[in-house]
């Protein structure tokens, strides 16, 4: 390599060489990316297809350092769209990798991709056709061990391209970035071969609850979220169908997200996801906007509702929302329900619904697996002298030496004092930095590239 062309790689991959400005639109979206999906842990009664490891890879193909990024509860690879196109902007040489996990295989996207207006209203109302639970019960394996071996195999992916392979994850994400680290896969510790990890405004731990005895494993327990199936119960209820999440309203919220993309003001379907005359724009945002948002934690801040007459949500209240309310209807009533987006806020609604569900995946996941959120409770930092020391080894968490970036949202789940928590529990390099005014969502989708910023500066000098 000749010594010019040296000191240009090494200068693109130092925290000062990042442009001033942030990258554009059309810079972001001019970033290469493709899906691919590879063969993946395979699991007795699945059917082979879907024992696969999936990933929606950002940026080029010859990469000096790939980022692999897990998405959170109940969120699939496009979750990551706008974040992914923001580090690969700022710093060419690095490639981003977003998972997919298995049960994405599952969804119908192109149904919704295909719809025209007519179509898509119909969608809103009564959603795609379910999958029955007898007819997934194959769902009730993939746990923790097949979620973290599928990520594996894109590790490895990855690993084949360039030695610098650092993995991250959003929410629950980081959750299993750090049990990936701390797994024990067949002798070797997940670390073992990573330059770091990343962890956005989730960590080891969070959620967990009160340690869980084997019989509540198999009988059915609770996390803070709510009430969990039983290793016994799985095959009949092998996926979340909550009145928060389902399915079917996974499906017909991203259909209501492709009539806010293709007609913001126009009239969102009567019966569809408001109870109340609303914009298409305001039908999509009043279900995750902090403000309106059923579940606190899935939240996110674009805006305010207008022409709305609204009270104050005591139930999201209890559950630890923040200045919570629920619409009663339009004020005036010839009038729907509107949207305001605010260009302070950290994310941009009309950004938010284009990148919702794309040909590339979407921001969520349709049939999340029950079994990993069982497993994750089981699990929480380390399964040493544990019932669950053999079947789900997190046997390396005290060693783990590995730098970590963690970074809180402002408004979210996690705090830096938590990530020093947990860092003092093992070997780790900490670096934190939190995200002012950012609810739990905006982490990944905020306009602004601060985020990016910060790993790619945290990255530069691990990459050799």
């Amino acid at each position: 390599m000749s010594v010019r062309r040296f000191l240009a790689l090494t200068l693109a991959l130092l925290p000062g060489s990042l442009a001033a400005a942030a990258p554009t639109e059309a810079q972001l979206n001019a970033v290469p990316a493709t899906r691919v999906v590879m063969s993946g842990a395979p699991v007795a009664g699945t059917p082979a297809g879907l024992n696969a490891s999936i990933t929606v890879r950002y940026g080029t193909a010859k990469p000096r350092a790939v980022l692999l990024l897990m998405p959170g509860f109940l969120g699939g690879a496009g979750s990551f769209d706008r974040l992914a196109r923001q580090l690969v902007a700022l710093n060419p040489s690095l490639a981003v990798w977003a998972v997919d996990r298995r049960s994405n295989l599952l969804e119908d996207h192109s149904t919704i991709l295909k719809a025209g207006p007519a179509a898509l209203a119909g969608l809103v109302k009564n959603g795609l056709p379910v999958r029955a639970p007898q007819s997934v019960a194959y769902m009730k394996d993939w746990g923790l061990d097949t979620t973290l071996k599928d990520w594996r195999v894109a590790v490895q992916a990855a690993r084949a391209l360039t030695p610098n392979v650092v993995l991250g994850g959003h929410s629950m994400g980081g959750v299993l970035s750090g049990l990936y680290a701390a797994y024990n896969f067949g002798g070797v510790p997940g670390a073992q071969g990573l330059r770091g990890l990343v962890m956005l405004d989730g960590l080891p731990g969070l959620l967990s609850g009160a340690p869980m005895t084997e019989a509540a494993y198999r009988r059915g327990a609770s996390n803070p979220i709510g009430p969990l199936p039983g290793l016994d119960g799985l095959a009949q209820a092998p996926y979340v169908d909550a009145v928060f999440f389902s399915p079917r309203l996974a499906s017909r919220g991203a259909a209501q997200a492709r009539l806010a993309l293709l007609n913001p003001g126009g009239l969102a379907p009567g019966g569809g996801l408001t109870p109340y005359p609303a914009t298409n724009l305001a039908a999509a945002m009043t279900q995750l906007e902090q403000r309106y948002a059923l579940i606190p934690f899935m939240a996110l801040k674009t805006g305010q509702a207008t022409n709305a007459t609204e009270a104050t949500n005591l139930a999201t209240l209890a559950l630890g929302g923040r200045d919570s309310h629920w619409i009663a209807g339009p004020k005036d009533t010839r009038q729907p329900v509107g949207w305001q987006s605010d260009p302070a806020a950290p994310t941009d609604a009309a950004d938010f619904v284009r990148r919702y569900i794309t040909p590339l995946g979407d921001y969520a996941e349709w049939y999340f697996p029950q079994r990993l959120t069982l497993d994750l409770a089981a699990a929480r930092t380390g399964t040493r002298a544990t019932p669950f020391e053999k079947t789900l080894p997190v046997w390396h968490m005290n060693t783990l030496s590995l730098p970590v970036l963690g970074i809180a949202a402002g408004e979210g789940v996690v705090t830096e004092a938590q990530y020093r928590a947990f860092a003092a529990t093992t070997k780790a390099r900490l670096t934190t930095h939190t995200l002012k005014g950012a609810a739990h969502l905006d982490i990944t989708a905020a306009r602004s590239d601060q985020v990016a910023r910060w790993i790619t500066g945290w990255l530069a000098p691990l990459v050799k």
